[in-house]
């Protein structure tokens, strides 16, 4: 099943479990969905490609409010909450030969030291799988999307896909490329699992509110799992990833580090106390984002320390 993007199947700056699924997939299923990124103001010059449907989307109506646009939300047949979708991102491709980036005033980890709005495109180059910076510098290409979520609870109502939050959304977790998988706890029956926000390469921290933003097309299989404790857990091939998000970023690693305590402990079948030294010496706690208002830290712990 192909999910394009179009005014009938995005959702622009919020999420809402009361959103209706455009789309279905069983469990263990694959499904590819497109996205398309940013209002009128980051449109390139002549002579870049720009999905046809992101200019529909603008028609249908920009919102006054900040935010990204996603596709979805998609439901998976039978999830409910208390249950984990597991999303194993397959592939993700580049849309377009071109992306943005910029600073504006009062946002990003220094917001009171750029008081002028600066903003460039960037071409992509698809084949050498590189963006031309201003100044002549290709910087190497490693696309990912900064937003994955599901419906956050009922009752939250609708929200902002600016904070990450217990539902995922926008995470900013440059390690979640094609190849790795997202564990994301369910909230609502369906799931309702949404995709946007797709970069071309990011540093940890997106210290200045944007990454090379770009549309991407992602390849995804979204299972159900009754085995899992409830938590932002991700997978690489070599590693295991516990998120965390708060506006203090001193508990973003509390929360971080005492998730792969536990997970370390039940992998490895060592105490507490045990789990509490590997993570202090195998452990890497890094800076996810520091942009969102809710803050991100991530830790990375290798499969190999875990006994895989």
């Amino acid at each position: 099943m192909i999910l394009e993007a179009s005014p009938e199947t995005v959702h622009w700056g919020y999420f809402d479990a009361g959103l209706r699924p455009v789309a279905e997939v069983q469990s263990g299923a694959e499904i590819t969905i497109r996205t398309v990124s940013g209002g009128p103001t980051v449109l390139p010059p002549e002579g870049f490609h720009v999905p046809p449907e992101l200019h529909a989307i603008h028609a249908a109506g920009v919102p006054t409010v900040p935010g990204h646009i996603l596709t979805g939300p998609v439901a998976v047949t039978g999830a409910r909450p208390g249950q984990v979708l597991q999303i194993d991102i397959l592939e993700i491709g580049l849309r377009q030969d071109w992306g943005y980036n910029f600073i504006r005033p009062l946002a990003g980890t220094l917001p009171m030291d750029f008081p002028k709005t600066v903003q460039v495109n960037i071409p992509l180059d698809a084949e050498a799988m590189t963006a031309r910076m201003p100044w002549g510098l290709d910087l190497p290409l490693a696309p990912f999307f900064g937003v994955m979520g599901v419906a956050p609870p009922p009752a939250w109502g609708r929200i902002s896909t600016i904070e990450p939050r217990a539902h995922g959304g926008n995470l900013d977790c440059k390690e979640l490329v094609a190849g790795t998988t997202l564990y994301l706890p369910i909230h609502a029956e369906g799931a309702l699992f949404s995709v946007g926000d797709g970069h071309g390469c990011q540093g940890d921290g997106e210290v200045n509110v944007t990454a090379i933003e770009t549309a991407l097309e992602g390849r995804f299989r979204l299972t159900l799992r009754d085995d899992m404790a409830p938590m932002l857990l991700a997978e690489t091939p070599t590693h295991w990833i516990t998120l965390a998000t708060d506006a203090d970023l001193d508990e973003c690693a509390r929360v971080a580090t005492r998730n792969m305590i536990a997970l370390a402990s039940r992998m490895a079948g060592i105490t507490r106390e045990e789990a509490y030294m590997l993570c202090s010496l195998a452990g890497d706690l890094r800076v996810t984002q520091t942009v969102n208002r809710e803050k991100g830290v991530h830790m990375m712990m290798p499969k190999t320390a875990l006994g895989a």
